[in-house]
């Protein structure tokens, strides 16, 4: 019965993608793309936790992202409506960053994900290293 319920499940989300409107299915396939790319979760998960940041604040904290990378992340969460930039006017002008409701229900929603990923690491590592392992056999067997 359980599996009977995951594949209706599937099929109404199946059936619901099938009934939008294509303008409506970009907007969903733009909007999962950005969440899903390399710095957006992690920036909006830094200002749901501790928001509103400023710039030079969320740079420190999203290890590795470039100012070039995250100024584009910013603006692109900020027109899906996952978060709000104000600017005071200031010397020097001061600009910070603010997750919005919709972003806090987005990080929410991630969480569960999060910790199933988190549950299984050791299974991906066993995998990768089982993949590297096998590629290497492959080269080896090639060069003989």
């Amino acid at each position: 019965m359980a599996k009977r319920a995951k594949s209706n499940k599937l099929l109404d989300a199946a059936a619901m993608c099938e009934a939008l409107h294509p303008e409506k299915e970009a907007v969903i396939r733009d909007v999962l793309s950005r969440v899903t790319d390399k710095w957006s979760l992690w920036a909006l998960s830094e200002l749901t936790a501790d928001g509103p940041l400023r710039f030079s604040r969320l740079l420190e904290r999203v290890e590795g992202v470039s100012q070039k990378s995250l100024t584009a992340t910013l603006r692109g969460l900020e027109r899906d409506g996952l978060i709000r930039r104000t600017v005071t006017v200031q010397v020097p002008i001061r600009v910070d960053y603010k997750a919005t409701p919709l972003g806090h229900k987005l990080i929410a929603t991630f969480q569960p994900f999060w910790a199933w990923a988190v549950g299984r690491v050791a299974d991906f590592m066993a995998a990768r290293e089982k993949f590297d392992r096998d590629q290497k056999n492959k080269s080896e067997q090639k060069e003989h």
